[in-house]
């Protein structure tokens, strides 16, 4: 290759973002978080494939849905012709493993997933083409109790996390024959003002006329707010069923508005419907949504079995996280160790090995291309890593027995450095960073 032909340096695919061990920390509070509420409600873990068939997305979602008319990452499988698709979604995965491995068969199924979907969408702020969800999903269950209880632990989960302008919009959309009512006399009033229906609403006219009521059209609200509500289409059942979920909410002091116009972008969904969104993050207001799918079950071939989940868009959660909460920049770690010369870096390889064991975290500094390694530039490493003890090993110290022990948190003024035992730093340290009363409970490894 010639000395003077430039590289073309490759980028990541526009809307599938890199997450940054700047942004790790986050993302890992928030993990930790959901995951323990999840599991305090009775929720299991399930993890499905990033690759499905395409028919589970178009039989699932409906094939006249805006995620399968034009927004799935959808390919032919050269090897052997098969019609692949990543996942849009997990509902339809989780539906799909539960049918295949007969989860239900001992009884209904709590469950929750979390990881990467695909979507060809436009990217903006809180929404890419490559975006994390964690979900959960309630197999089994029939009664209003069970979307109640979903909605109060994605309330819980906002009050772990400190998030406080998030706030509950809450509908019915009845069973398949009030829908299919209440659809014909949508359609009969959207033709009566055809003149006022943009192109997108045109195009939904008969193939979706449900999804035209969540227009974001400023020309076309007047018209969509004096539209036929689906909730006057209720029947007995359905108005008791969404008549129980209000009064558990109310009940344990979760407040909600109900939003006749709310729908969801799937056609699985029925009864319940519930968005919570939130004015923080401009157009992209929904964080999390869900609601009960009780025919998706038998869509895939399977006994009618009820159903109810959501999804929390994990993006626009942290995005939330850090416009309303007081995050502090994590610590890389408990200890630094600082050295120079040869004995010296074997000393302190010893000593890191052994305060970890003891359960801290440690950075052992090491040579790296572009700095150099005087203590002063060793230290400047050491408070960039938030660590609340430095450990420095230099020649003195090898020919004393001894290691150096900075304290690196505390003011100016009662900054202090100590001198101790090679076989004493370990329990000083641990007595500094975790308490003395701890320290008798800690579990070494060695």
């Amino acid at each position: 290759m010639s000395e003077n032909k430039k590289i073309e340096k490759i980028v990541g695919v526009k809307g599938m973002n890199d997450i940054l061990p700047t942004d790790a920390p986050l993302w890992e509070l928030f993990e930790n978080t959901v995951q323990s509420v999840l599991k305090s409600y009775g929720f299991q873990q399930i993890r499905t494939p990033i690759v499905e068939p395409t028919a589970l997305f178009s039989r699932g979602l409906g094939d006249v849905t805006d995620i399968v008319e034009k927004e799935m990452y959808s390919f032919t499988d050269s090897m052997n012709g098969d019609q692949l698709t990543l996942r849009p979604e997990c509902t339809a995965s989780v539906v799909r493993a539960a049918l295949e491995h007969n989860l239900t068969y001992d009884g209904p199924k709590r469950l929750w997933y979390a990881g990467p979907m695909f979507r060809h969408e436009k990217p903006q702020r809180g929404r890419y083409r490559q975006f994390h969800q964690i979900g959960a999903e309630a197999l089994g269950f029939v009664g209003p109790d069970i979307d109640a209880e979903l909605i109060m632990l994605c309330q819980r989960l906002w009050d772990d996390l400190g998030l406080q302008d998030v706030r509950l919009e809450l509908n019915s959309i009845g069973n398949a024959d009030e829908r299919n009512k209440h659809r014909a006399d949508l359609v009969a009033y959207f033709e009566k003002h055809a003149d006022l229906l943009d192109a997108d609403a045109q195009r939904r006219l008969y193939s979706n006329p449900l999804r035209i009521l969540d227009t974001k059209n400023p020309a076309m609200q007047t018209m969509v707010n004096a539209a036929p509500r689906l909730l006057d289409y209720l029947g007995d059942d359905s108005r008791a069923h969404f008549e129980g979920v209000q009064k558990i909410l109310r009940h344990n002091s979760i407040p909600f508005t109900i939003n006749t116009r709310l729908v969801r972008g799937m056609d699985y969904y029925n009864r319940t419907v519930f968005e919570w969104v939130t004015d923080q993050l401009g157009a992209q207001g929904t964080v999390c949504g869900g609601g009960r799918y009780d025919p998706l079950v038998e869509i895939f071939g399977g006994k009618p079995t009820p159903a109810c989940g959501f999804a929390i868009g994990v993006e626009r959660i942290l995005e939330l996280m850090k416009v309303s909460g007081d995050l502090s920049p994590p610590n890389q770690c408990d200890v630094y160790i600082l050295h120079q010369g040869e004995d010296a870096q074997l000393q302190a390889f010893v000593l890191s090995e052994r305060i970890r064991d003891a359960g801290l975290d440690v950075v052992l500094h090491c040579a790296s291309a572009n700095s150099a390694s005087s203590f002063k530039s060793q230290m400047k490493r050491a408070d960039a890593s938030g660590a609340a003890f430095a450990v420095i090993i230099g020649k003195d110290e090898i020919d004393g027995g001894v290691a150096a022990i900075k304290a690196l948190r505390i003011t100016q003024t009662d900054q202090q450095q100590v001198s101790i035992a090679f076989d004493a730093v370990v329990d000083y340290l641990v007595d500094q960073v975790v308490g003395e009363d701890e320290h008798e409970h800690i579990h070494y490894h060695h």
